[in-house]
């Protein structure tokens, strides 16, 4: 897919606005213009920005060209810091609006709908800064359908820039699109290749722009709401003392440490020399590089990048003791006076899962941090991956004035942490306090802020309560790089109310609901770190607003009525949360026992006690290799299979059959050889060979070893206080022109080998973890596809079931699991090659 984008870099004086149009082309009636039935005639892009707010109308008009009912889509994705305000859906003239309502009244509301399965949720996280906004509706032949979405977001300027990004995905070829900026695609330039009906609109259209100054601050002011936006320049940087506290623990292994290093030695190079700066790792302990902050001098960069090199993982997540001595660390420096009294101090904490060694409950964490710091330098939490639990870090930031951010395990994680460090690398102003004339306003945002950095923006609305007030004075104190810095901005009302609403694009109430929408983000981010009666205050404040100014926040929902079947059903659009274990719904229909196997063609199950559900995979590779299922380097203990095919190859198959037809489990501390295959058992012990057929029935008891084969059906292997492993025989007709008998491996009490234990299926005996998210409809009715999160990745997986022949080895019975594709990419760690060996017993894996 091609990616269209469009960056502009505006210059206007105070009042930025963005205008982007439908112009319509000239009609045209091209059969590929309609995909199944469904054509769409237009599409409208109308967004609006004024003063740093976004205003954003998508309208889409389709029309059904079949001579029977058809479904129509309207699909959006939408920034994810940007509220829903409206949605409507007009039929043939009649119009369905969105209602917008406080969330329980609407989930009882409609409870009966959800119990019938009549209801449909409308908006999904789709990417690391959208969330897409989706509905459908069945209309008859010959009728038209209007979609119209409005969204607004404050944006925010970072590195000297504001950005609005707008999705572009009509997912078909549209006859009137146009966006101004001089963007206007024909017919043809949609196409993605010459005589193709598909759309080459699937891309963002990005568009970045910043304002002139002619003071550091901007007042305006209308209808009763005033907004200032302060944005000194060329202000000396402050020195920075910056602690980095980097989680070492083994769940950071592989892309985690990787790219975290990469960051680190990038930042190095960033850091300035009248810098001061430290490295916490922490595992199950806590390690320091330095015993003291250090200065940024060449000598110590190149030390710093050496000891960056060679940083690894180990052991469990100490978090608590990570950031209680980068705390030390810098309440010390201050104290000894080894940095310089006018610096700004942070600490940087970098961790991808949860607190499990020293303290590790949450409350108490978050409890001894904030009285550590006391308010002295904020805290930047970075959640790497999906397994943290982001709420807890973000609360902790929050509460300690910094704020928390998710970076996300792919191929540019190193840069995503290179960019946040540079979003704090250049504080200007610390201490930083905004006043207002008394008894002039009320209902202020929040006007204290710890630092101001370089390339940012701080902004504070209010309501004037003063009628007679003439002028709105802005008086700005804060502690410079060099000493006590004071700005003033002063505004006359009228004057200023007049000159805003002469300019006939900007919409009237603009700045009012600039102030409801930066009120309800405070009040939401307060929320998150009080409790009790403080809490139920600030959530029914944010609540009245959100429903006052028809918001669809974590707070309210946005019901829509649609006609379906000849009656209404209800759709309800909520606005999402990061955290992402509340975004799924699905029963669980629990695992009759708990074990991790491999079957069938082959088949790996990989049980998750935690979630009482199961993983599943494939494995598809040519007849005659062998993998390395289990290695345990601690106990001695390894398990590797060697493949086998159908007896002739299938002509129709894309994908040949495969299964275990040999067996190889070695303990090398008892000297133990045990090889299966569907004809025999040949047991080794020392230079004591034993063979066995699988008509025999036999127990056999050694020390530290116990050996039972129950005749032509399984085989029991138990090694002391060790895993046991079960061997399934499968026996089918000797004249079957096609199968022929093969073998399957279960695991028992597997958490008894090492947390070293690799392999297949080794990886997978110590804990595991997998949030589900985004369950939709998948080419199987019966089978729901789902996007998983685990090991820092998100696959695409299926619901399926596969069998466990422990108890039945003729007709099994099912175990409903998630199954990933493609070999278990993003599952297993590497790839699924890497774990082939030369022969049975085999010690080295390629």
């Amino acid at each position: 897919m091609a990616c269209v984008m469009q960056e502009m870099k505006l210059d206007h004086h105070n009042d930025p606005t963005l205008k982007i149009y439908e112009m319509k082309t000239a009609k045209r009636s091209a059969d590929d213009l309609i995909v199944n039935g469904i054509e769409i005639y237009s599409m409208k892009i109308d967004s609006k920005v004024t003063s740093r707010f976004a205003h954003s109308v998508i309208t889409s008009r389709a029309v059904n060209r079949a001579n029977v009912s058809r479904e129509v889509f309207f699909d959006v994705d939408l920034p994810k810091t940007a509220f829903i305000t409206n949605f409507s859906m007009t039929i043939d003239g009649v119009t369905y609006p969105g209602n917008i309502k406080e969330k329980e009244v609407a989930k009882k509301q409609y409870e009966k709908a959800v119990s019938r399965g009549q209801t449909a949720g409308l908006v999904r996280a789709s990417g690391r800064k959208t969330e897409k906004f989706t509905v459908s509706v069945n209309i008859a032949a010959a009728s038209k359908v209007t979609f119209e979405l409005t969204y607004e977001e404050l944006l925010k300027r970072n590195f000297g820039k504001y950005e609005m990004l707008i999705k572009v995905k009509p997912k078909q070829l549209v006859n009137h699109f146009e966006g101004h900026v001089s963007f206007k695609p024909t017919i043809d330039q949609q196409r993605t290749c010459a005589n193709c009906s598909t759309s080459l609109l699937d891309g963002d259209f990005t568009i970045k722009y910043d304002v002139k100054r002619d003071s550091p601050g901007d007042l305006q002011i209308v209808n009763g709401y005033f907004v200032h936006f302060f944005a000194p320049t060329n202000l000396p940087n402050f020195p920075k003392n910056v602690v980095f506290v980097i989680d070492v623990s083994g769940s950071m292994s592989g892309i985690g440490i990787q790219q975290t290093r990469e960051a680190l030695l990038k930042i190095l190079e960033d850091i300035r020399e009248d810098d001061h700066f430290n490295f916490i790792l922490f595992g199950s302990d806590v390690h320091i590089w330095k015993d003291r902050l250090v200065k940024a001098t060449a000598e110590n960069l190149k030390k710093a990048k050496d000891f960056v090199r060679a940083i690894g993982t180990q052991g469990m997540t100490n978090l608590h003791g990570g950031l209680m001595k980068g705390i030390e660390m810098l309440t010390t420096a201050f104290e000894t006076n080894s940095v310089p009294k006018r610096s700004a101090s942070i600490i940087i904490s970098l961790t991808d899962g949860h607190p499990n060694v020293g303290v590790s409950n949450l409350q108490e964490i978050q409890a001894n941090v904030k009285k550590a710091i006391q308010g002295r330098y904020p805290l930047y939490n970075l959640a790497f991956g999906y397994a943290v639990d982001y709420n807890f870090l973000e609360k902790m930031a929050l509460e300690n004035k910094g704020v928390a951010r998710r970076i996300y395990p792919d191929s540019d994680s190193a840069i995503q942490m290179e960019g946040f460090y540079a979003e704090v690398a250049n504080p200007m102003l610390t201490e930083v306090k905004i006043n207002y004339p008394e008894n002039a306003i009320s209902d202020l945002t929040q006007n204290n802020f710890k630092h101001y950095y370089d390339g940012s923006e701080i902004v504070v609305a209010g309501r004037i309560t003063d009628n007679d007030l003439n002028s709105l004075t802005a008086d700005v104190k804060a502690r410079g790089a060099e000493n006590d810095v004071t700005f003033s901005e002063q505004a006359d009302v009228e004057e200023t109310a007049k000159a805003l609403q002469e300019q006939e694009y900007i919409f009237g109430d603009y700045i009012e609901r600039l102030w409801a929408y930066l009120t309800i983000q405070q009040l939401l981010e307060k929320r998150t770190v009080t409790q009790g009666e403080e809490k139920e205050n600030l959530t029914a404040e944010a609540l009245e607003l959100s429903l006052k100014y028809k918001f669809v926040t974590p707070l309210t929902s946005m019901v829509v009525t649609k006609p379906e079947d000849n009656e209404d059903k209800a759709a309800i659009a909520d606005k999402l949360v990061e955290d992402p274990t509340h975004s799924y719904q699905y029963s669980s229909p629990s695992v009759p026992s708990l074990y991790t196997s491999v079957d069938g063609d082959p088949h790996f199950i990989i049980s998750v006690p935690q979630k009482e559900d199961a993983i599943c995979f494939n494995i598809n590779e040519e007849t005659g290799a062998v993998l390395n299922l289990i290695n345990d380097p601690v106990t001695g203990i390894r398990v590797n299979g060697q493949l086998i095919g159908d007896k002739r190859v299938s002509s129709d198959a894309k994908i040949q059959n495969t299964y275990f037809g040999k067996l190889g489990i070695e303990n090398k501390q008892l000297e133990l050889k045990l090889e299966v295959t569907p004809e025999k058992i040949t047991l080794q012990k020392g230079r004591k060979k034993t063979v066995f057929t699988w008509l025999d029935t036999v127990t056999l008891r050694q020390e530290g070893l116990t050996v039972v084969i129950n005749r032509k059906k399984n085989l029991v292997l138990s090694m002391g206080d060790g895993a046991s492993f079960v061997i399934v025989l499968h026996q089918v007709w000797k004249k079957h022109p096609l199968h022929q008998d093969f073998l399957g491996l279960y695991t028992l009490d597997s958490h008894k080998l090492s947390e070293r234990t690799h392999g297949l299926l080794g990886q997978f005996f110590h804990h595991i973890d997998f949030n589900i998210l985004e369950i939709h409809p998948g080419s199987d009715p019966k089978k729901p596809d789902a996007t998983i999160v685990i090991k820092n990745n998100k696959l695409t997986v299926t619901r399926g079931w596969q069998k466990d022949y422990r108890k039945d080895p003729k007709h099994g019975i099912d175990i409903p699991c998630w199954f990933v594709h493609n070999n278990g990419a993003g599952l297993i760690d590497g790839v699924h090659t890497d774990y082939i060996v030369s022969n049975i017993f085999d010690t080295t894996v390629n």
